[in-house]
């Protein structure tokens, strides 16, 4: 898989097989893993002041997107992009 560029939007299917676009709004490395921010390309695209939803997602080895399974590594990473994204205000 090409690298995941910050404005590329993709599909990813939910536990209950339901389809959701999705907008990359960050992409990181860690320890060699690819990391991404996504945000649902509908809340993105609405204009009202609430906070959308960010999910965290790991690029495994067959190129394609997971959940992070645990507490420590998600805790890392989103520490991460916390200070990715502090860097950039």
């Amino acid at each position: 898989m090409d690298k995941i560029e910050v404005g590329e939007v993709f599909t990813i299917t939910d536990e209950n097989d339901q389809e959701n676009e999705v907008e990359v709004l960050a992409a990181i490395t860690l320890e060699g893993t690819d990391y991404v921010a996504v945000g649902f390309v509908e809340d993105i695209q609405d204009d009202s002041e609430e906070d959308i939803d960010v999910f965290f997602l790991k690029l495994d080895d067959e190129g394609d997107f997971s959940a992070i399974e645990n507490d420590e590594e998600f805790d890392k990473v989103s520490s991460a992009f916390e200070e990715l994204m502090d860097e950039e205000e």
